[in-house]
């Protein structure tokens, strides 16, 4: 797949996704027109693209990959493979350790070399992920290791938007 070009803000006719940090909201647009809107959980250390920092990284990405289409809500990811459980109660009991990804994986890319992309700050090779996560975790608050966490309904209908090549502004 070729790397996107850096989008225009708003891109006028595309569908892009903004993700906005200090409301802890992702928004779903066409073009200008605003389509729908969800609680997330971004970085418990805040922003930044520095890697190992657990910061989620700010300015334009895009969708390189997504992972999970057709497996059952709560299929559990380990390295964006299956590990073949299905989160439940019991799972969550038996390995509380875990920073679960649950349901898809929408594996982000920058585009702005030096920025998101490339070296030490580069979003890909941080594995920085739009991905599900467990009910019982909070939304509205920075509380993952970097990622986009969003509740399974919630990451259901962005991914059947946001296919790769998608473009993905955190700010």
């Amino acid at each position: 797949m070729r790397t996107p070009r850096l989008p225009s803000l708003p891109p006028e006719a595309e569908t892009w996704v903004e993700i906005d940090v200090d409301a802890q909201q992702l928004t779903l647009h066409q073009g200008r027109e605003a389509l729908w809107s969800c609680a997330v959980s971004t970085g418990a250390a805040g922003t930044g693209e520095l890697d190992g920092s657990g910061a989620t990284p700010l300015g334009w990405h895009y969708v390189r990959a997504a992972i999970g289409e057709g497996n059952p809500c709560g299929t559990v990811y380990r390295g964006r493979r299956l590990t073949g459980e299905v989160f439940d109660e019991q799972l969550a009991a038996a390995h509380p350790e875990r920073d679960w990804i649950l349901t898809r994986i929408l594996w982000l890319c920058g585009l702005e070399p030096g920025r998101n992309r490339g070296g030490r700050v580069d979003s890909q090779r941080r594995y920085i992920y739009l991905h599900g996560t467990p009910s019982d975790q909070p939304m509205g608050v920075p509380a993952s290791h970097g990622c986009v966490r969003l509740r399974d309904p919630d990451l259901l209908a962005v991914f059947r938007h946001a296919v790769p090549g998608t473009p993905v502004w955190l700010h």
